[in-house]
């Protein structure tokens, strides 16, 4: 049994074994015949590989090699590399020496301003393409990285070298101006190219009203040179280090010292600040007069419908202590001083601005510098001889400046709405074209002359301004425009008026007006209509009278005579009249020339006669100027102004027709 199983188990096997020899021999046939598949393919492949590569490279031996193209990529990249390696040399050099020479390109590189001079927008994108394009277009990258470089160093801005020629006007500053926002000042530098000093930035420096020049002053504030610079600076209003009254120099460290590169320039907005903003009244009527503080109590102002008035304030009157127990001393604390103003006298002003304001007339105020207790208000080269009325004002030293600006802030305070009156006009001094007659200070030449004046003119502006944001501060000019006829060492009111205007503009223009006296000439002459010789139509007329008024505002209507806005400059005529001491019909005539003119004048504000009642020093002079006279009597003047406003100006008025010799109204008003 046994063996016969071992017989079939062989069988088994070599059945087995026959089956797996006929598998494998199927399984090496199958292999061999995918193996040669697989090399056909290389080999096909291989072929096409070949076949491809001949066309490259014939294609590659027709076409030349963009040597440019491979010599600007090549080059830009050098380029970037090179202005790279600047920067950082530059960083290092900032930090370790500050006053190691810089390269023109490293200063490019670090300069804000070199973006902005070279297109900002279009090479910030440049820039914003170099960072995008990085790693996917690397010749176009690297072209407009180095194009974007090479443009600021073209359009960064010059170093020029600053000497005492040029440095005065190597700057400018555009502005200084309160900011209404932050209380500080703003003062705003423009400049063409960078001034080479000693270190890499600019100074502001603070100069007073009085203060010429930088030696001995600290500056202010510093930054980084750039052609557009904004410093700003606290205003400290009303404290005994207020900057309200100051002007502002840029300068630069030059040879270890400060040397200034531009000039000076005024705060010209100091409205920005203030607590009050009056309305003007009635200005439907330009008639105005020169009051009566007698008659205030009575109805004579409402009879003669008068809508403007004038007023003196002449500080001796104002200024100091009283004994009175009934008006106490008023005391007043401005920029860290006090001040003791007369209390029976403020008390009078208030009255008479009161009166004033209640009948709705605007009011005008003329400030005039006396001889007074107060000698620091007088200009220092005004104190030894002269007998003049009014002198020079004092804006030379501390004193004088402090003083001038506490009591225009005091008056600014009082009559704006304070339960005193109100004040809107301000007349700052009289006449200032005639020095030696009512502006006294030694001769000197029109530009110095007109500079101590308007230093003094602009702390009044500044102090008034910043209390009542409306009220309008005048220069005060008389009749002789083109030249000084009373005395030899005055001055014509044209050319004060010019230098006045150029002195402003150069160190901060601001919303001046121009009070203006057009009398006849000479004074005693009582016909309004009368021309002679001095009474001319040209600009250059040696005077400005009524006959020829629309000279003054034909001139005033120039560019350069405008304000920053390029609007015509305010004009009052604060003091005017006509005598009766050659007839009161002669008078009244002449009033009714002068206001049809004026009425007819879109460019004057309004008139002041002068004056309700006659003034006995100018009676004896032949000057009865007033509507009333001494005794209170009403002159032939009284109902022609009474009524020139009104719907019956005719009846009252046109009897003047055949006392000048026209025929109608016309021929009076066509040229204004």
């Amino acid at each position: 049994m046994g063996t016969t199983d071992r017989a079939g188990d062989v069988k088994k096997q070599e059945k087995g074994t026959g089956k797996k020899k006929e598998k494998h021999t199927t399984d090496k046939v199958k292999a061999a015949e995918n193996k040669k598949k697989t090399k056909t393919k290389k080999a096909r492949q291989r072929a096409q590989e070949k076949a491809e590569g001949r066309k490259n490279r014939q294609q590659q031996e027709k076409k030349p090699v963009n040597w440019k193209k491979r010599w600007l990529i090549a080059g830009a990249g050098m380029v970037v590399l090179a202005l790279a390696g600047g920067v950082l040399g530059y960083t290092v050099q900032q930090h370790l020496d500050l006053l190691a020479v810089e390269s023109a390109a490293v200063e490019a590189m670090v300069h804000t301003e070199a973006v902005k001079l070279a297109e900002y927008s279009k090479t910030q994108h440049r820039k914003d393409s170099v960072r995008q394009n990085a790693g996917k277009d690397t010749t176009r990258a690297l072209v407009d990285a180095a194009r974007y470089m090479l443009e600021g160093i073209k359009n960064r801005p010059k170093q020029v070298e600053v000497t005492e020629e040029n440095a005065a006007d190597f700057a400018t500053i555009e502005s200084c101006l309160i900011n209404a926002e932050t209380g500080k000042i703003d003062v705003t530098m423009k400049a063409k190219d960078l001034a080479v000093s000693d270190d890499g930035y600019y100074y502001l420096f603070e100069e007073k009203a009085y203060q010429s020049d930088l030696v001995g002053r600290e500056y202010l504030i510093e930054d980084q040179k750039d052609v557009n610079l904004t410093f700003s600076v606290n205003l400290n209003y009303n404290t005994a280090s207020s900057r309200l009254f100051s002007k502002f120099v840029v300068a630069v460290k030059k040879n270890g010292t400060f040397l200034a590169i531009t000039r000076p320039h005024y705060i010209t907005n100091p409205e920005a600040i203030a607590r009050y903003n009056l309305s003007f009244g009635n200005t439907t009527s330009k008639k105005g007069l020169l009051v009566d503080p007698e008659k205030l109590q009575s109805s004579e102002l409402d009879d003669l419908g008068v809508k403007h008035a004038a007023y003196n304030i002449p500080l001796s009157r104002i200024l100091g202590q009283t004994s009175n127990e009934h008006y106490p001393t008023v005391y007043y604390t401005y920029n860290g001083r006090n001040y003791a103003f007369n209390g029976q006298i403020i008390a009078e002003y208030d009255y008479i601005f009161t009166s004033l304001t209640n009948r709705g007339i605007t009011t005008t105020a003329i400030i005039l510098n006396d001889r007074s207790a107060h000698p620091e208000l007088i200009h220092p080269k005004a104190r030894s001889g002269g007998h003049a009325p009014y002198f020079a004002f004092n804006a030379a030293d501390e004193d004088g400046t402090e003083c001038i600006a506490a009591v225009a802030s005091f008056l600014a305070s009082r009559y704006s709405g304070t339960g005193h009156g109100k004040v809107v006009n301000w007349v700052i001094g009289n006449e200032i074209n005639a020095r030696s007659e009512w502006n006294h200070i030694e001769h000197m030449d029109t530009a110095s002359y007109v500079d101590e004046y308007a230093r003094a003119f602009r702390v009044f502006y500044n102090a008034i301004l910043s209390i009542n944001s409306s009220a309008r501060v005048y220069i005060s000019l008389d009749q002789q425009w083109g030249k000084s006829l009373y005395s030899n060492n005055g001055y014509g009111s044209k050319e004060i008026l010019d230098e006045f205007n150029r002195n402003l503009k150069a160190e901060g223009n601001i919303d001046w007006g121009l009070a203006q006296h057009p009398y006849n000439y000479p004074l005693t002459s009582a016909k309004a209509w009368s021309s002679g010789s001095y009474v001319q139509e040209g600009e250059n007329t040696p005077v400005i009278t009524i006959k020829n008024l629309h000279v003054l505002t034909d001139y005033l209507q120039k560019p350069e005579m405008r304000t920053e806005d390029g609007e015509v400059r305010h004009l009052i005529l604060s003091e005017m009249g006509y005598t009766s001491s050659q007839g009161q019909e002669l008078q009244a005539a002449s009033f009714v020339y002068a206001y049809k003119v004026i009425e007819a004048n879109q460019y004057v504000d309004s008139m002041l006669f002068s004056r309700e009642t006659d003034a006995s020093s100018e009676v004896a002079q032949g000057l009865a100027l007033g509507i009333c006279t001494l005794g209170g009597g009403r002159k032939s003047i009284y109902e022609a102004y009474k009524y020139v406003d009104t719907a019956e100006s005719a009846r009252y008025t046109d009897f003047a027709l055949q006392v000048i010799g026209i025929s109608n109204w016309s021929e009076v008003i066509r040229k204004h």
